[in-house]
């Protein structure tokens, strides 16, 4: 996974008020059907693990698994974050190459 490509698009669509972090707020926007793509940390608990993805499954959300709580963070400029949805169509399909 090329990390610093992922984490510098994140963080631009950060800037550009396109994502959320957090589990709450996460989950409120796939049930909201905002959610684009939602980017949860291989380091999650299982409980936050199957949370969303369940959510994301039943919501057909893509859900993608990145290393750390920590790339996830700083890619954001924020401290360790466990998930993070991005709200914007263009963004999340970048994304998602860039992940695969």
């Amino acid at each position: 996974m090329k990390s610093n490509q992922w984490m510098s698009l994140l963080g631009l669509a950060n800037r550009a008020r396109k994502v959320i972090s957090g589990e709450e707020l996460s989950l409120k926007e796939i049930r909201n059907g905002k959610a684009k793509l939602v980017l949860l940390s291989a380091d999650a608990s299982a409980n936050t693990a199957k949370k969303i993805t369940d959510k994301c499954n039943s919501y057909r959300v893509p859900c993608k698994t990145v290393d750390n709580r920590f790339d996830l963070g700083s890619a954001i400029g924020k401290d360790a974050r466990v998930v993070v949805a991005v709200l914007d169509d263009g963004f999340a399909a970048k994304l998602m190459t860039l992940l695969d």
